[in-house]
């Protein structure tokens, strides 16, 4: 028996059509999701960022260190590396005797550079130098006597500058570097200018002509760099020297050899007053510290006076300055720097310091504290050395290598999505 066909009504074809279609929504939105979900894979993940947990600076605990200054003309003492501890006086140029000669035997050492114990060229002295030789001293003037045709090393010539102050010595080393003592002193100033030394001028080599004029911070400028001069540093420490005429010749600087001192240069005329431009090496803490400084200006009826007068104003910023000195612990090893987060989903670390950072230093001095960290991949191990941090305040003190604590993993592909990066 056959049976008629029947015929699917209106509703139930509404039905199946209504099936279809939230099927298919269905698919469109399970392709759009697994768009959605992989889209982010095209593209690298988030860097990890870094941020900082030590100050960019630091100010040592205590009270500063008040110094000793002289009563009338001016000082300026600083500590290498460290800055200045202090000045007095202003900073009007003054008249400086024959601290000049500091700049004489720059110029001279800059353009004739001289290794550590080596002689240099030989100079000889002329008739007409070694014949102003007699009105010189009748003048007066600082000097180490000369002969005609005498020959000196160029050391022996800075020696003969630089312990007895020989004023004909200067004229000497200027005519034969430059030509003539006009054409050296332009050279003093152009160097002068140079290192920034705006309180400057010289009018001669010696220093006798009291138009020669600076500051103390402008010679503590000149100190530092001449001071950088290994055959400088070399002759301005020493006691004596010997030479062809002259003989056995003796430092004017009585402080030499004494508390730490290595130099530099004493001056001293009716104008300029006693002056001195000193440079000592001390021990603190077990750590050597090169101190610098100038006293300009001290009043006294005579040289003897003068300098008598500079020397024990110097003597007493030094022990100050010495005792205001110490260790001083600014991070301890172990101690977070930073904290490096990664993507979301993938944790953090902090980046802490291998070494305890320790500076020689003063109470109330201030010092820059500068985390470099390089751009951090996307995972790092832990115990892995990352950055340094470097303590700096004139120049750079103390600095340790850094290290992540604990490790920080790359993100996974499930991060990824499930984090939409």
């Amino acid at each position: 028996m056959q049976f008629p066909a029947v015929q699917a009504g209106p509703a139930r074809q509404r039905r199946r059509g209504l099936v279809w279609g939230l099927t298919c929504c269905l698919l469109v939105l399970l392709l759009l999701g697994g768009l959605y979900a992989v889209a982010p894979l095209r593209n690298p993940p988030p860097a990890p960022t870094v941020e900082l947990t030590v100050p960019t600076s630091m100010t040592i605990p205590g009270t500063a260190p008040r110094l000793p200054w002289p009563r009338s003309g001016q000082a300026m003492i600083t500590v290498n590396g460290l800055g200045t501890l202090g000045a007095s006086g202003g900073s009007q140029p003054l008249p400086i005797g024959s601290v000049a000669k500091v700049m004489t035997a720059y110029v001279i050492l800059t353009e004739h550079p001289l290794d550590v114990g080596e002689a240099g060229p030989t100079l000889t002295v002329s008739a007409e130098r070694a014949a102003a030789y007699p009105t010189e001293l009748a003048r007066g003037e600082s000097l180490v006597e000369v002969r005609a045709g005498e020959k000196l090393t160029e050391r022996q010539a800075l020696q003969a500058l630089m312990l007895p102050s020989a004023n004909n010595v200067a004229r000497v080393l200027a005519e034969w570097d430059a030509g003539s003592e006009a054409a050296f002193v332009e050279k003093m100033n152009a160097t002068a200018a140079r290192l920034g030394m705006t309180g400057t001028r010289y009018a001669d080599s010696p220093g006798l002509d009291p138009d020669t004029v600076s500051t103390a911070r402008d010679q503590v400028i000149l100190a530092n760099k001449a001071m950088a001069l290994p055959a400088f540093a070399e002759i301005v420490k020493q006691k004596r020297a010997t030479l062809p005429v002259a003989g056995t010749v003796h430092n004017y600087n009585e402080l030499v050899g004494r508390n730490g001192v290595v130099g530099i240069k004493t001056g001293s005329t009716d104008e300029a007053g006693g002056c001195l431009v000193f440079a000592a090496m001390v021990t603190v803490g077990g750590r050597d510290v090169n101190i610098v400084g100038a006293v300009l200006g001290q009043p006294g009826a005579n040289t003897p006076v003068q300098l008598d007068r500079t020397f024990a104003a110097t003597r007493s910023l030094l022990r100050s300055t010495v005792s205001a000195l110490s260790v001083h612990t600014l991070v301890e090893a172990g101690a977070p720097v930073g904290t490096v987060r990664g993507p979301e989903g993938t944790g953090s670390t902090t980046i802490n310091a291998v070494e305890k950072v320790v500076v020689v230093g003063w109470p109330g001095l201030r010092v820059r504290l500068d985390a470099q960290i390089p751009p951090v991949p996307t995972g790092i191990a832990a115990d892995t050395e990352y950055g340094r941090l470097a303590v700096s305040g004139a120049g750079e003190l103390a600095s340790t290598p850094l290290r992540a604590a604990a490790g920080l993993r790359p993100p996974s592909v499930w991060d990824r999505v499930r984090h939409h990066y």
